[in-house]
Parts: C-alpha cells; structure tokens; sequence
C-alpha cells in the first residue's frame, strides 16, 4: 500500500469566514486513503472542531494572533514534517512564506489567495508595503491557488508570476449542506415577513462588502416595490454606521441584520433573490451558494471571477458598473422579470446543482491554467 502524503492545512481558526469555511470542506472532503490529513489552527485555543471532521487531527496552536504564532507553527511543522502545506488567507502566506527556509527541504507550500490582489491593493486598509511582500514572499510558494481564472491573470500581472506557479481551483460547495439547512427552515423560525419581495445579502460588515450601496438602492427599489424588505447575514464593525444609514433613508423596519447565522442557508427559501454588493471580491462562497441552491442573483461586477460567472446565467442580473444607482436598476430588472409566482421563492424549489468544478477535493492533482 503506498504511503499517504500527509497534508497539513493551515488557518487562523474554525467557524469565521469564506477562508475557513473552503479549509473546513476541504479536511471533510480529501480522500482519507490518499492523504493523512492535519489541520493547523494559529489563534484557537481549543482543538475542538465546530463541526465534525474526521479523520482529521486538528492541533490549535493558541497565539494571541496570525503574526505571533511563528514559532509554535515552526514547531508544529517539524514535529509533523508535512508532505504538503497549505495556507488560507494572505496575512497568513505571508508568515508561512517567510517561515519556509527554516521547514524541512521537502516539503512543498501552496498558498491560496482569497482576494484579487489589484482591488484588495486598490481598495483595502492594509499597509503600503503589503505589495512588496506579495511580490517578495509569493515567488516563494510551489503554487499560488486563485478560485478563477480572472484572478489568476490579474495575480500573475500584479506580482509578475510565471503560469507554472499558479493553479486555478474554484471554491468547494457543501451542496448536502445547503440541501439540509435549507430543510430545516421548514421547521425553525420563518425569517421572512410581508409580502416582499425579499432580498438576502450574506457577508461581513465591511465596506469592501458594499452594503451601504444595497441599503441605498433599496430605497430606490422601494418606491416601484414599496413593501420589499431586506436581510443581512453577518456580523461586523460597520453595523452601527449601517443601521444609522437605514434611518436615514428610512429604511429601519426594511433592513433586518441578523448577525452572524451558522446556517444562513435557512435564509434561503422564501428569498425573492440574492443580492451580491461588493465593491471587490474574489469568488465569494455566499454567491456560489446562492447559485447552486437556485436563488436569481444581482449582483455588483465586484471581481472579473463574478463576471465571467454571471455573465449571460439564467437568472442573474449584473450590473453596469459598481455603484448604488446600477444596483438598483439591476435590482428592478430582476424584479421586473421574474414571474409574480417567483417573487416569493418556493420552498420546495430543489437547489440548482453547483457550477462546473466547484469541488477542488476531487482533483488529485493541481495544474497551473490561466485562461
């Protein structure tokens, strides 16, 4: 019987955000014949997984934070001597990148990029020099890992990356998943009332996710649908600033936040659509969620992944431009056209199954493709 390579998959902690939740689906869904299967967590104290993994061991390393956990993530590496690395998030490539010329020479470090680097460099809050360390830390990774191939080329003309360094892989869905959340709707709370329509938008409460742009354009599609509502699933430092936007516009009793849901997908049914307004993205999991459970999306052409995605879909709506005023008019086009027996989405209606490739678990091997 051959060796299993052991893998170990790296993360700052469980139960937080996209980055997470791919690295989760990833340790559930690796072939346990192939791989014996580690999972770092940097900050959790607590080695107990939210969900269950099996088959996995998972080693929480408890630094206070990503930047302090160096040496007990050094420690970690020589005490497993891993066969593959990979890291999932940018802040903590950079720490696993700096830290390889001190891993055993064998093994090799994939990185996974989360963001498409010219908007979160455009965009974000981070530091000048965050630019040199992507190009001084990423020529040091056996593959970059972009979720699409619009990514991949604005990676590989930021940082100046070869094609050999970088694979294209999109995001897992966990369709059972959303397939059961979706059930249990029928048996907890309803989060829809009135008559709608419904939008549902699901992210953190940041201004890179853009929902002082829906909030706005909700105003505007209120006065063609003057009972139409809105719920936001996250949780984030923007909260206070939105909900004074909403009394503002007086909006209050039409936006609900409903903080951060461990089964958003109860959400789903009874949605008239998903709405997607980030300034800049990746390839959001809540979009392809949406997507593979048969939401209609609009959405904002956040990144070049979410275009080429959207772009001519049955039942997607995409936007001119990033702003509140095409959001709204994709908004009403939507709205506009879906049938009035649509605008309240069925319950029974069965998901949609996920785009093309969606399970990068399946893949035995990455290849580097940019299209």
């Amino acid at each position: 019987m051959a060796r299993r390579l052991r893998v170990l998959l790296l993360i700052p902690h469980l139960g937080g955000g996209g980055a997470e939740q791919v690295t989760a689906l990833l340790a559930r869904g690796l072939s346990r014949e192939k791989y014996d299967l580690h999972l770092g967590l940097i900050t959790q104290s607590n080695a107990t997984a939210p969900a269950p993994l099996p088959g996995v061991a998972v080693h929480a390393l408890g630094a206070v934070r990503v930047r302090s956990g160096a040496f007990r993530l050094l420690r970690l590496v020589w005490q497993l001597k891993p066969d593959v690395i990979l890291s999932g998030m940018a802040h903590l490539n950079f720490m696993v990148l700096f830290l390889r010329p001190f891993f055993p020479p064998s093994t090799r470090v994939l990185v996974r990029q989360n963001g498409t680097v010219s908007s979160t460099l455009a965009h974000g809050t981070l530091p000048r020099y965050t630019r040199l360390l992507y190009r001084l830390l990423y020529r040091h990774a056996d593959r970059v890992i972009c979720q699409s191939s619009a990514m991949a080329a604005d990676l590989a003309g930021q940082l100046e990356l070869g094609a050999e360094k970088i694979a294209v892989l999109p995001n897992p869905v966990d369709l059972e998943g959303i397939r059961h959340g979706m059930q249990i709707a029928k048996t907890g709370p309803n989060h829809w009332n009135g008559p709608g329509p419904h939008l549902l938008a699901v992210g953190r409460l940041s201004h890179e996710k853009g929902f002082d742009l829906l909030i706005e354009a909700l105003a505007t599609v209120r006065r063609r649908f003057p009972r139409a509502d809105l719920l936001i699933a996250g949780a984030g430092a923007e909260e206070s600033d939105l909900k004074a936007q909403c009394a503002q516009l007086g909006l209050k009793s039409a936006v609900r936040f409903a903080g951060h849901l461990a089964n958003p997908y109860a959400c789903f049914p009874g949605a008239t659509l998903f709405a997607l307004s980030s300034r800049h993205e990746g390839m959001p999991n809540a979009l392809l969620e949406a997507a593979a459970a048969g939401l209609p999306i609009v959405a904002l052409p956040s990144s070049g992944g979410v275009v080429d995605l959207l772009t001519n879909r049955p039942g997607a709506w995409l936007a001119s431009e990033i702003s509140a005023a095409a959001l709204a008019e994709s908004l009403l086009a939507a709205l506009n056209a879906l049938h009035p027996e649509q605008l309240q989405m069925a319950e029974q209606r069965p998901p949609r199954k996920p785009p093309a490739r969606v399970n990068p678990a399946e893949n035995s091997k990455i290849r580097p493709r940019i299209a």
